[in-house]
């Protein structure tokens, strides 16, 4: 996104895009640039129900990492995006390797919260892949 776009506030499907491509590239501070301050994520997993929540960018960045280190080639397509008011939505195909050298490929979502063109919440979501119960 154009950087007139980020400071007029405006998020677009294109904005949403390009954060997924600086996920793609792995670039950390090329995604930091897309939160604010006071952001939260939270990821999937964790030993609450919603998952592991980092609260602050610092902390963010440091959930984003993990997810870097956690699954080294972690790659996402098949993206779809939609962006309406102060809520944004992408849904993607996960794939990659994840340290153990466990194949990855399981179909998610990102719920998106905005405030004056940065990501105050990403909250995100994936299948769990595994036999039915």
């Amino acid at each position: 996104m154009s950087e007139a776009r980020m400071a007029a506030g405006e998020v677009t499907a294109e904005t949403l895009r390009e954060l997924l491509d600086a996920f793609n590239r792995h670039d950390l501070d090329r995604i930091m640039e897309f939160f604010s301050e006071d952001a939260t994520f939270d990821m999937p997993r964790g030993n609450d129900p919603w998952g592991t929540r980092f609260v602050g960018k610092d902390e963010v960045r440091k959930g984003l990492a993990s997810r870097f280190s956690g699954i080294p080639d972690v790659h996402y397509g098949e993206d779809r995006h939609w962006v309406g008011g102060d809520r944004a939505v992408s849904e993607w195909l996960l794939t990659g390797t994840n340290a153990t050298g466990e194949v990855i490929r399981v179909r998610g979502c990102d719920l998106f919260e905005i405030r004056e063109g940065k990501i105050t919440r990403k909250d995100s979501y994936w299948k769990i892949v595994g036999s039915r119960d």
